[in-house]
């Protein structure tokens, strides 16, 4: 029989290694305008409504939550919020659907491309402001561990090579009905070593990568990373305004003694929680929302 005190010190300590992120939240200014960006842009399909949002997503997962939020500002480039919701694609081809609908879109929304090593991505930002990244992972046997740190990088990924090799009129008819999902997530926050305290110290993810100082990459299980707190705009930044913007990230636990051994970390810690028993809901150290619910 396993009891408290044989329990090893990961299960307590923490996140399960087989969380997976869930819908990203954004308070939305114009209803009609964002809509017709997730659904025209990236090919996201309305799953649900509820309190006049909306959720967008693929083969029934939603993904985006456009909740409207009309007369409240877009936050500013240097304050705490979301930098970016990025979006995991099960292969190539259907990411270059998705890259070359968003690029036809609106061009002067890419921002750019990468080969992270363990990823390709591509990046835009929406109408309002919030930025998307759209991504493959490479096999997991080909990233690189030097002990518990991932190796990570930003070479170039010209995005015309990438779509003359990838891009299919199959995977452009079917867009819609292929799988995607939230990979990651990345918070602007005013400080790394006070975001290290959070959310591995506190909330239980492991730091997988860092970045001069600049950022904090952290995750579950040996991914490169789930999360990831930058000071690239925001160094300083204090407690985040009532903005357009980030609404609230949602993580999903295996299991209840999960979301307990959670919650217990955080009250540990002093912060402040609303537990349904279903799920937890808090603010980071600059009023980043997060929730943590049990899949059903």
């Amino acid at each position: 029989m396993t009891t408290p005190s044989s329990l090893s010190a990961s299960s307590q300590d923490l996140l399960p290694a087989d969380l997976s992120m869930g819908t990203v939240m954004l308070k939305v200014g114009d209803m009609k305008l964002m809509l017709d960006y997730y659904q025209r842009a990236l090919g996201l399909v309305p799953i649900s409504e509820s309190l006049g949002g909306v959720y967008l997503g693929r083969k029934g997962l939603p993904i985006i939550h456009l909740s409207p939020a009309a007369g409240l500002q877009i936050p500013g480039r240097g304050e705490a919020g979301l930098f970016h919701t990025a979006i995991l694609f099960e292969n190539r081809s259907d990411l270059a659907a998705t890259v070359a609908t968003a690029a036809q879109y609106d061009p002067r929304l890419f921002a750019g491309s990468a080969d992270h090593l363990v990823s390709e991505a591509f990046y835009f930002t929406d109408p309002e402001g919030n930025g998307v990244e759209l991504y493959f992972d490479k096999p997991r046997s080909t990233w690189e561990w030097h002990g518990d740190q991932v190796v990570m990088d930003s070479l170039p990924l010209p995005p015309r090579g990438f779509l003359q090799a990838n891009l299919t009129e199959e995977a452009v008819t079917f867009q819609t009905e292929s799988g995607a999902g939230v990979g990651h997530v990345h918070l602007q926050v005013g400080d790394v070593p006070t975001a290290h305290r959070f959310y591995v110290d506190t909330l239980g993810f492991e730091q997988t990568a860092g970045w001069h100082g600049q950022a904090l990459f952290v995750a579950a299980g040996k991914y490169h990373h789930h999360m990831s707190l930058i000071v690239w705009n925001s160094r300083g930044a204090g407690p985040r305004k009532d903005t357009l913007g980030l609404g609230e990230v949602l993580i999903h636990l295996p299991g209840d003694d999960d979301l307990l051994a959670a919650a217990d970390r955080l009250k540990s810690a002093g912060v402040a929680t609303e537990h349904t028993g279903l799920e937890l809901r808090f603010e980071d150290p600059w009023r980043n929302r997060i929730r943590l619910a049990v899949e059903r």
